[in-house]
């Protein structure tokens, strides 16, 4: 696939129908939409990263949610996980803001890109094993345009987890193992080949979703997000990102 670029493969994402259930269901969600949104013309296509493309540090969900980068057009936008996401990612000076609301909000984030496995909105936020598969390559080729410049990954739960692995494993990092398992906080060093990664390699952490399941019950605070992404921010050799957002 001859992709020029994150541009290129963003467009290339956003106009994707391999899957036919989630291209059913992300269309009929658009049209249908929540009271709350009627006034909105919903995006209702696959949802592309978002981030600048000299990004030092990868963030890993699951898939777009329903009513929120499926009608905002941008990962994690619009939805209480985003709006957790978003806050402890300025809380820590990776993001101009903490809020994100829509795509023209103005939101810019600080060598940081976020990112799924899955980039459409799944029924029940739940895609397939072969829908996972099948938008796998995406991702790849995601890592791939990244390489120049990424030093860590944070993916958000087990899904995100068993889908990225393969993933870095495919773009050319060697992945342990037995293949490590998932847990908040955990953190893998995945190396790659000479001239790919540089000597210090790359760093891959664990860490709970930033789901309503997980919030609401304390599952994961505010604090247990903002120390994994402060952990993060150091691996990928962001500096000081508090200091960075207020000077």
């Amino acid at each position: 696939m001859d992709i020029r670029g994150l541009p290129d493969l963003d467009r290339r994402i956003a106009d994707c129908r391999a899957c036919p259930r989630l291209v059913a269901w992300r269309e009929e969600v658009a049209r249908t939409k929540r009271a709350a949104f009627a006034d909105w013309t919903y995006w209702g296509r696959p949802v592309p990263g978002f981030g600048p493309p000299d990004a030092r540090l990868l963030i890993i969900g699951l898939a777009p949610a329903a009513h929120g980068g499926n009608r905002t057009g941008r990962m994690f936008t619009g939805d209480r996980s985003g709006d957790v996401l978003y806050r402890a990612m300025y809380d820590v000076g990776l993001a101009s803001q903490p809020t994100s609301v829509s795509a023209d909000d103005g939101l810019e984030l600080y060598g940081v890109r976020v990112t799924a496995p899955v980039h459409c909105a799944p029924p029940a936020n739940k895609p397939t094993p072969q829908e996972r598969d099948t938008c796998r390559h995406w991702l790849v080729r995601e890592l791939d345009l990244l390489r120049p410049t990424l030093r860590a990954v944070v993916v958000l739960g087990a899904f995100g987890w068993q889908a990225a692995l393969p993933a870095f494993a495919e773009a050319g990092w060697t992945v342990p193992r037995p293949r490590p398992a998932f847990a908040h906080g955990t953190r893998v060093r995945l190396d790659g080949p000479d001239g790919l990664v540089g000597p210090d390699g790359l760093d891959l952490f664990g860490c709970f979703h930033v789901s309503q399941r997980n919030t609401f019950t304390g599952r994961l605070t505010p604090e247990m997000l903002r120390e994994v992404l402060r952990t993060a921010a150091d691996a990928a050799g962001l500096g000081d990102p508090v200091a960075r957002k207020t000077g």
